[in-house]
């Protein structure tokens, strides 16, 4: 920063990490326990005040676990949480994957220090150790060097890229609105079908189940879905991969319009069974040159019949609060994964629903899906002035 010095974060910052008491006592260390115990997986950029596991006085002084004091800043350094960051907003104690930062406050601001250390998580993360998911240690977190103007100038930085978050937490939130209408207007159209006992198991309304290509993926090849590509209810196109098969493979494997896509592996259980509709046309909207998509093996693809079940409206059920209990009653678990497989799949009950009712739903979530586009658009132009404004206050421009 120009006309200031920076200093590194283990000049004027005390850091840490924490533990996990063990599991197997689970009465000893956590069972009516009231320390609140923050995990890598808790930090989404925002101030923590709750966590959903607390641990007991017992485990405080039996483990590895220390109380971090509130206001420290917490940044994940392993797994697929990697480089999340969060506040503390009440005393508490974290797991082994999370790095306490406590700035001196005689020379830092905590907000202050939160932005600028966000701004340079691509680069710390750059710097891990490991494959797809780079681990982050301590010692690369206190060589971080930092800006230090004076205070009342890391107050008014701070306050300019809290504004300007708060900007773009409020359009996240506006879409997430839009989310839960979606849902609130299918459980509302689709009352009867959800009260009924009528089921069909879902090997009767496809055509087949499909496992994805193992080949490893290369600077060639085609556009090939993978598990980050699945998210809620839609494709994730953001970071693609490509694969290079054969003709046969991917005639094989080629996604058409309608396919599902299903997760079928991951440590976390709410993702297992996670799936999106394959839509050529959005995928063209995206900027695509073609719509030739294949798929990886930790993807189920499921092909639905005709003028059975339409996959956007199959796709929203298991969505639900019902869908998703079906789904994770099938999970089994191995070395620490949850899965699901095709015959798990294949069992699922689904209700029957109504085709005059399913497309009439399709109408209106497309109405939604307009606004949400404008949302979206929206969000990607605020998180643009945003990454302007961090980059002008960490060079002094600001």
């Amino acid at each position: 920063m120009t006309g200031f010095k920076s200093a590194r974060i283990s000049e004027f910052c005390v850091t840490g990490s924490g533990g996990t008491p063990s599991r197997s006592q689970v009465e000893r260390y956590y069972e009516g326990g009231t320390i609140p115990w923050v995990k890598s997986g808790e930090l989404r950029e925002t101030v923590i005040k709750r966590t959903s596991e607390y641990v007991t006085e017992t485990a405080l002084k039996e483990s590895s676990i220390k109380l971090v004091p509130a206001g420290a800043i917490l940044l994940a350094m392993y797994g697929a949480t990697v480089g999340r960051l969060g506040i503390l907003g009440i005393e508490a104690t974290t797991n082994q994957a999370v790095c306490h930062i406590v700035p001196d406050p005689k020379v830092a601001e905590i907000r202050y220090i939160f932005h600028a250390i966000s701004h340079q998580v691509p680069s710390l993360i750059a710097k891990g150790v490991g494959g797809a998911q780079p681990n982050i240690n301590q010692a690369i977190i206190k060589d971080v060097a930092i800006p230090l103007p004076p205070l009342p100038e890391q107050c008014r930085i701070a306050a300019i890229l809290d504004q300007a978050d708060a900007l773009r937490a409020k359009r996240r939130e506006a879409l997430k609105q839009l989310d839960s209408l979606t849902q609130s207007i299918f459980i509302e159209m689709f009352g009867d079908s959800l009260r009924s006992n009528i089921r069909h198991a879902l090997s009767n309304l496809i055509e087949d189940f499909r496992y994805g290509t193992s080949n490893k993926s290369g600077a060639s090849g085609y556009p090939a879905l993978r598990i980050p590509n699945v998210t809620s209810g839609s494709l994730d196109l953001t970071e693609l991969k490509t694969v290079a098969v054969d003709d046969s493979e991917f005639q094989r494997l080629k996604l058409r319009d309608g396919d599902l896509l299903f997760v079928r592996t991951n440590g976390n259980p709410d993702y297992v069974g996670r799936c999106a509709v394959f839509n050529p046309l959005k995928v063209l909207e995206t900027g695509f040159k073609s719509s030739e998509f294949i798929y990886a093996s930790y993807l189920i693809r499921a092909r639905l019949k005709e003028s059975t079940v339409l996959s956007i409206v199959l796709q929203e059920y298991l969505s639900t609060a019902e869908g998703r209990r079906a789904l994770r009653a099938r999970c089994k678990t191995s070395a620490g994964q949850f899965n699901i497989n095709t015959e798990g799949l294949g069992s699922l009950p689904i209700p029957s629903f109504p085709m005059p009712l399913q497309e009439s739903f399709i109408r209106k979530k497309k109405t939604i899906e307009q606004q949400q586009a404008i949302h979206r658009e929206s969000l990607a132009e605020l998180d643009a002035l945003f990454a302007s404004l961090q980059h002008r206050a960490f060079r002094g421009e600001l």
